[in-house]
């Protein structure tokens, strides 16, 4: 077991002081102080209602600032995988929500100043195989026909966007334009700032029971109860511990990350690779190459794991993958830091917005299978939507609980 289990993201972001002087009524509670909490309470404030956001420790302590930093449009799994599981028409308009959300976030960080090492330089996946090649060409073809921009570059146009030899493995790789990376603690940050600038509050809070007083909603927190005629649950692989009632519908998966200090530039763009279940690293605008996964080596796959602690064994597969991809880094690599979050995992792959099953007034988002990134601006402005509304925007009707693709986990 390794012990350091705090991130390259939050070790490098601002520090972001809550207040504990928590009002004990509001209009519209959100519960979670990462993206979806932030965005949800962004878009809120930003429309005028007066919001209060409840944190248990700190911004950006979930799985948002412990993830890869991708703000990558698409799917938590291939175009064509999503295809065959949800159909071509929800597919389709889930890929056009990711998009979407590039575009909402590319205006709110610019209207709103958020300096967060924002950049689209691509995304590129490389392919090791001759399978993993033909099945990357076919997303590619599959993506284009769809309306959205790909591409398969061969050996050689991959080695052009990478400044250190390329491993005998690597073949080519499928290229999606103008992708996104970004620093996701300092996204948060900029977002809850935002946020207080239009009028939301925000406070570390550990809410632990969500009830209904027959009125209105009523949290139990850490800083004595809170009421409000709504609330929005965003606390994603913790759902289930504030809503049980969707205990075998999200899943907690353990994943894991290193980084390394600072090299040359090598690649600008976000890079996965599938050796294990999907490999992933960035390389940041100051130099430390963050990569994660391998979580396929532990035991029982990080599956219904609750504590945010790196493994050895994890640790050490992650430690193969640069090597093996460009050689001749490995005398440069020395981990300066190591960490573990926790994903909320659904069946089907994809996040869930909806109504809590047995408590009005409340709704929640979450089961984001470690892709949370391409939909937290949009999904968060819809949710927001259907709090001022009264209902929920036609939009999120791929993300319904009640939709054919989800199922539910069966607890070892």
């Amino acid at each position: 077991m390794v012990s350091d289990s705090v991130s390259y993201w939050q070790r490098t972001a601002p520090d972001f002081q809550l207040s504990t002087d928590m009002p004990h009524s509001a209009d519209v509670a959100v519960i979670g102080g990462g993206l979806l909490g932030a965005a949800t309470s962004y878009w809120l404030a930003r429309a005028g209602v007066p919001v209060v956001l409840l944190e248990r420790t700190a911004l950006a302590a979930g799985a948002t600032g412990r993830n890869g930093g991708f703000v990558r449009a698409g799917l938590a799994e291939s175009y064509p995988d999503a295809i065959a599981h949800l159909g071509q028409e929800t597919a389709q308009a889930v890929m056009e929500i990711t998009y979407g959300n590039q575009i909402l976030l590319r205006q709110v960080l610019q209207e709103e100043d958020i300096a967060c090492d924002y950049r689209e330089p691509g995304a590129l996946k490389v392919a090791l195989t001759e399978a993993q090649a033909e099945q990357q060409r076919r997303e590619a073809e599959a993506l284009r026909t769809a309306g959205f921009p790909a591409q398969w570059l061969e050996r050689a146009q991959v080695q052009d966007m990478i400044q250190t030899p390329l491993g005998a493995e690597i073949l080519g790789g499928r290229f999606l334009p103008e992708q996104g990376l970004v620093h996701s603690a300092r996204l948060v940050h900029g977002l809850v700032a935002a946020a207080v600038r239009h009028g939301a509050r925000v406070y570390q809070a550990d809410v632990y029971d969500v009830g209904h007083d027959g009125q209105q909603v009523r949290l139990r927190t850490s800083q004595g109860d809170l009421s409000a005629p709504t609330v929005v649950v965003a606390v994603n692989a913790w759902t289930s511990k504030l809503l049980p009632d969707l205990t075998q519908v999200i899943m907690p998966v353990l994943e894991q990350m290193l980084a390394y200090e600072p090299l040359a530039p090598i690649f600008p763009v976000a890079l996965s690779v599938k050796i294990q279940e999907g490999e992933y690293m960035q390389q940041t605008p100051a130099g430390n190459i963050l990569i994660g996964g391998c979580g396929q080596v532990a035991p029982n796959a990080g599956m219904w794991v609750w504590e945010s602690v790196p493994t050895a064994v994890v640790q050490e597969a992650i430690e193969q993958v640069l090597p093996r991809l460009f050689p001749s880094l490995r005398p440069q690599l020395r981990v300066t830091q190591r960490w573990a979050g926790i994903l909320g995992c659904t069946t089907d792959r994809q996040p869930i917005v909806d109504n809590a099953p047995t408590l009005p007034g409340v709704l929640f988002v979450g089961g984001f299978t470690g892709h949370g990134m391409p939909f937290g601006m949009r999904l968060g402005q819809l949710l927001a939507t259907a709090v001022t509304s009264g209902s929920l925007p036609p939009a999120l009707r791929p993300f319904r609980l009640d939709r054919p693709s989800l199922k539910r986990w069966e607890r070892p």
